[in-house]
């Protein structure tokens, strides 16, 4: 993985504490505190890309609904296809919990 070049403690606590957010309210919270906004953007863009591409939306049409570019698109389909498999376990679950709500 690309992050171990960075896995410290540091980084280690890092994501510790992001797991302890309970909603999507502290989460809005957290990142308001941690990024700027275009940060939070641009880090939003790409998961829609990613969540386009694992849909099978064409670079035209995650273009057109995300304005990123097609040289962000490229970056994040590697990621998603060729990646650590996170979006898919990701997805899978986001998928799995909104059929558990809608019984």
């Amino acid at each position: 993985m690309q992050i171990d070049k960075i896995r410290d403690e540091s980084t280690d606590d890092f994501f510790k504490t992001i797991l302890q957010l309970e909603s999507i309210e502290e989460g809005y919270a957290f990142f308001d505190d941690l990024l700027t906004l275009n940060e939070v953007k641009t880090m939003t863009q790409r998961y829609q890309v990613a969540k386009m591409l694992y849909e099978h939306k064409t670079y035209s049409e995650i273009e057109q609904a995300t304005r990123a570019s097609t040289a962000t698109i490229s970056r994040v389909k590697r990621s998603v296809f060729d990646g650590n498999g996170m979006y898919d376990v990701l997805f899978k679950r986001v998928q799995q919990e909104s059929e558990n709500e809608n019984k």
